[in-house]
């Protein structure tokens, strides 16, 4: 198994990123080659602080870095020695079967589509967001891949979405949801009425249109949408939790009766930071591009490059294409 893994991408790289591939080399069985790509004097410097390397850590040279802000068509076409493009490259000439990125998202997904292609069956890739609930956690599809999308990708995205939930989630039935302003199905705009339709024709799991406030409480596993909507309810998800983070502290520390309630507390908010954590599902796969891509938070430590690299090596291992090319040939009737 042989993973490459973008050094440079990423708000705390190249850092965090060596720290977070030379961890999971040493925790991990079967890894055959970790690429660390990206400005090799860079890499060395941090490498050093790491004490022995493991051999399995191969440094690949790559002289430019895609920035978060830069445009991400226009950076793949003209930043071709950038250290995503040469992750990308690994997988398309054989020497890796996989990538982690925590750098522009829009780049490696552009990177990945652009020199992989798709899947079989696969009209666009989607990104697979992992978010906890109150329950088991849940997949939020299509989260930023694709602005504009008709029903049939987004049943290609439920098909996939159900795939990950039970190969790498281990979940065994899959409760598939598509996202709507109703839980009715005479609810949403023309292209979910028809994605309705078509997916309660399906195979699938399906239970219906759910709605915002559906999504966390753990009775959802994989939730439908195009990804206009699911980048909002993302960061929205994301922005909202950090605030009630802020706000809890804030009202903790007001006066030192609380700070002793919160003192007795630790061990409980301990556990819900744990359980709240998303670092511990590395990242969020690329699902539908012919290869296996897991793109990082570009806020990720070592810890989510760590565990990116786990979900990495398990996609691969578990031969996730595979099963979701034969899931789209049961929707297509192709099987």
């Amino acid at each position: 198994m042989r993973i490459a893994v973008d050094a440079m991408g990423g708000d705390l790289a190249p850092a965090e990123i060596v720290d977070g591939a030379v961890q999971a080399a040493r925790a991990l069985s079967g890894i055959d080659k970790i690429y660390l790509v990206g400005d090799e004097k860079a890499i060395e410097a941090e490498l050093s602080r790491n004490g022995k390397v493991p051999s399995v850590i191969e440094i690949v040279h790559a002289s430019q870095v895609v920035a978060m802000d830069e445009l991400p068509a226009l950076a793949v076409r003209q930043k071709k020695d950038s250290s995503i493009s040469r992750t990308v490259d690994l997988v398309k000439r054989g020497d890796a079967d996989a990538i982690v990125s925590a750098g522009n998202t829009g780049a490696a997904v552009v990177a990945a589509t652009l020199k992989w292609r798709t899947l079989e069956g696969v009209e666009r890739p989607a990104i697979a967001a992992v978010m906890p609930t109150e329950g088991r956690p849940v997949i939020l599809i299509d989260a930023g891949a694709n602005i504009d999308c008709d029903p049939r990708m987004m049943v290609q995205f439920a098909v996939m979405g159900d795939v990950y939930a039970r190969v790498i989630l281990k979940q065994r039935n899959p409760v598939v949801g598509l996202l709507s302003i109703g839980g009715e199905d005479v609810k949403g705009n023309e292209k979910t009425k028809e994605a309705f339709k078509l997916l309660s024709e399906s195979h699938l799991n399906f239970r219906g249109n759910v709605e915002g406030h559906d999504l966390f409480d753990g009775h959802t596993d994989v939730a439908v949408c195009d990804g206009f909507v699911g980048n909002i309810v993302l960061k929205t998800t994301e922005s909202v939790a950090s605030a009630i983070g802020h706000w809890l502290k804030q009202e903790l520390t007001r006066n030192p009766v609380r700070l002793v309630g919160a003192g007795l507390l630790r061990g409980a908010f301990r556990s819900m930071k744990t359980r709240m954590d998303p670092e511990v599902y590395g990242g969020a796969p690329l699902l539908g591009a012919n290869g296996v891509c897991i793109i990082s938070h570009g806020a990720s430590t070592a810890k989510a490059i760590r565990n990116a690299i786990r979900v990495a090596h398990e996609s691969v291992g578990h031969q996730l294409n595979h099963l979701i090319v034969e899931g789209l040939q049961s929707i297509n009737g192709n099987s």
